[in-house]
């Protein structure tokens, strides 16, 4: 039995510590069949709404609750603010042996930035001991597998899913200052953070802010490392993440951005003409569901969003489906992550009904030279620049430590950005903030 002891890295300590050595037993887990309720723990509906609109057989009961032929499907949502969906799962994975069996978690999903807290232990089932093979799933994005591969190489998820980013940029304001909205144009100007400061400043001449805040860079800058956040239990900061530091206050120096904290009221005012913003960067759910598109006036409702490839390619979030250990549902788990992930007819529905980006390379391919558009984006076709993003990932410098460490960095360069430390008053404040929650670590 794997002895990795997933509450290390919990966020709330009385949690941490009951779950030290409890992981289920047995390397491969357990998983049966004849469950008559299938319960699935998730954050909020988007992977509802996926399986009510696209899994075949799937009847919809009530907002919680649905019937996949005689097994109740169970909808347990608790939402990510103040860390309440981990708490929750946690709490509950703990008590799965002693559960009763229509208590038992079948599926829970996870995201990028905690996925080793759960796939690096016994809580989650490896995809083979379902029946799903390497076969099943070689037409998937390899780093959307990488994420949910534990220590020993052990594949214990998978994705509907791709999210590689892109720069978003207002065409309007492209075509005034730049004298182009191409995409190809566009991107000789931001093709390099050199580039991209240096725009930065043109940009500012002309009356406009080249992004809301220096936060929307940073997940471009992080994903581009070529260290851990943690090696050997020493806590490791990047020359690429330095380098945000630095062009960052550069450009909040010059007044060319400001310094508002992500989905804040005042980031989203570049979601309009008015905001003066010329560009956000973001995989495709950011700007199809996040950036107002639905919103009258914005400048996605209008279609004025360009999509171009950005300085350097990254990823930001994305969801994957877990089968828990000691699920009585084994088949039906299997079919759902196989329908939904691997099914190339079904994926390309997604990509058609929800705009969404999805982990296939053959159907993105092709859908990149067909006639699909997207209306935000002004009937441009974005999906060869998501997919030459997907393909370029790399994820070897993955780590358990990631959501925190990210998280408390830009938190204390904020105050750095403001005026309200020094740099290494900031950093101070950064490295006390992660020993914090990683008491294990040093710097």
């Amino acid at each position: 039995m794997k002895k990795k002891v997933l509450g290390l890295i919990l966020a709330t300590v009385m949690v941490a510590s009951a779950l030290v050595g409890c992981g289920a037993k047995g390397s491969a887990g357990t998983a049966t069949d004849g469950g008559k309720v299938l319960n699935i723990y998730c954050w909020n509906e988007e992977f509802k709404s996926r399986i009510t609109s696209h899994y075949p057989g799937y009847e919809e009961v009530d907002a919680t609750t649905g019937k996949i032929g005689d097994v109740t499907v169970v909808w347990n949502i608790t939402p990510n603010a103040d860390n309440a969906y981990q708490n929750n799962l946690d709490e509950v994975l703990l008590g799965q042996d002693k559960a009763a069996a229509d208590d038992k978690i079948d599926i829970f999903l996870i995201e990028a930035d905690y996925a080793l807290k759960y796939v690096d232990t016994d809580y989650t089932l490896p995809v083979t001991t379902l029946g799903i093979t390497a076969n099943d799933l070689k037409d998937q994005y390899k780093y959307t597998q990488d994420i949910v591969t534990d220590s020993e190489g052990v594949l214990k998820g998978v994705s509907w899913q791709g999210c590689p980013g892109a720069m978003f940029y207002n065409r309007e304001v492209a075509k005034e200052v730049l004298g182009t909205d191409d995409p190809a144009e566009v991107q000789k100007y931001v093709s390099s953070w050199d580039k991209f400061v240096e725009t930065a400043g043109t940009m500012q001449a002309a009356g406009y802010s080249m992004v809301s805040s220096v936060m929307d860079t940073y997940r471009v800058y992080s994903n581009n490392v070529s260290t851990k956040w943690v090696v050997d239990d020493k806590i490791v900061i990047d020359d690429n993440i330095k380098k945000w530091v630095d062009d960052s206050m550069k450009m909040v120096q010059a007044g060319q951005t400001k310094t508002h904290k992500l989905w804040s009221t005042e980031w989203s005012e570049g979601f309009y003409p008015q905001g003066k913003v010329f560009c956000y960067f973001g995989p495709a759910w950011l700007i199809n569901f996040s950036m107002a598109a639905d919103q009258e006036g914005s400048i996605g409702y209008n279609g004025d969003w360009g999509c171009t490839e950005g300085p350097q390619g990254f990823f930001w979030g994305g969801t994957w489906i877990c089968a828990a250990n000691g699920t009585d549902n084994s088949s039906l788990v299997k079919d759902i992550m196989l329908q939904m992930t691997a099914n190339a007819d079904l994926m390309k529905q997604i990509v058609i009904q929800d705009d969404d980006f999805v982990n296939n390379k053959p159907a993105m391919e092709a859908m990149a030279q067909s006639d699909y558009t997207s209306k935000i984006l002004g009937g441009q076709n974005p999906l060869a620049i998501y997919a030459a993003g997907a393909g370029s990932i790399d994820l070897s410098n993955l780590s358990a430590y990631d959501q925190g460490c990210n998280e408390e960095f830009q938190d204390a360069m904020k105050q750095y950005f403001d005026g309200a430390a020094t740099y290494d008053e900031a950093l101070d404040l950064f490295y006390k903030a992660v020993q914090e929650k990683y008491p294990n670590l040093t710097y």
